[in-house]
């Protein structure tokens, strides 16, 4: 894939990287939902990708949305207020929402400044690892605007809600140690290790049985605003499906064997 996003995949694992570095990796312009969509559907519909990597090109992860659009009321800001909010619906929801809705867990390896958008877009990561370059913001009040790319709803289930309220009221930029200390990042690494540290992790969840990785990641997701009684339920007919899957018997092989096991999806 060419534009915006670049796709590479080896080894199960698919290497999306955000190429706008000219305006750090700016995110907003017409299309951009739709080549984030085209991406994340693609990669769904695979069986070979069993785990995502999200960076930015150049010296900075995302910082957001364009500036320079809002001061010219250009693009997604144009035109009145359902406009915009239309524009926010089609094209810059559809951004979150296509990394939400993969299907396979995505690390965000975040190389630089994540600002605005482009924290809310780590954020709908499954983890995420940084470079000691990293800066993590949502400084929407600071341009007069407030969070409309989903971080008010995930930001405080990451971090907590004092922590959250502390970025969003504030407008601060924290640093990477910061965003580890309160677990926004797993962990800090310098710029240099970052993809391999990236590389390494995804390759680890590559390695385990793929349709049990996806389901596992659905009840991770439903576990977030399910019930009890109703993630339960889930648990209970996906470990069904899950124990007549041949990588289920492969896995106890491989485990009373004493050796790697080898998973087909099967």
């Amino acid at each position: 894939m060419t534009g915006l996003l670049e796709v590479v995949v080896e080894g199960g694992v698919a290497v999306v990287t955000i190429r706008r570095p000219a305006s750090m990796n700016a995110l907003g312009e017409d299309g951009d939902g739709a080549a984030f969509s085209q991406m994340a559907s693609g990669l769904n519909a695979r069986a070979d990708v069993r785990a995502v990597i999200l960076t930015g090109e150049g010296r900075a992860f995302s910082a957001g949305g364009n500036v320079k659009a809002m001061q010219a009321r250009s693009g997604a800001f144009a035109g009145g207020p359902d406009q915009i909010r239309n524009a926010y619906r089609d094209n810059i929801h559809r951004i979150v929402r296509s990394v939400w809705g993969l299907e396979m867990p995505v690390i965000a390896a975040v190389n630089g400044p994540a600002i605005g958008l482009g924290c809310d877009l780590a954020c709908m990561a499954d983890t995420r690892i940084a470079s000691t370059d990293a800066r993590f913001g949502v400084t929407f009040l600071k341009l007069g605007l407030i969070p409309g790319d989903g971080g008010a709803w995930l930001l405080p289930r990451i971090i907590g809600i004092s922590r959250a309220s502390e970025l969003l009221f504030t407008g601060d930029v924290v640093d990477a140690e910061t965003a580890a200390n309160w677990g926004l990042v797993s962990r800090v690494v310098p710029p240099e290790a970052l993809m391999r540290e990236a590389h390494a992790l995804a390759h680890r969840i590559a390695a385990q049985p793929p349709r049990a990785v996806r389901l596992a990641k659905t009840l991770l997701r439903a576990g977030q605003t399910a019930g009890f009684e109703t993630v339960m339920e889930m648990s209970a007919a996906a470990q069904g499906l899950m124990h007549h899957t041949l990588d289920h018997a492969e896995a106890v092989d491989a485990l009373l064997a004493k050796r790697q096991g080898h998973y087909t999806g099967d």
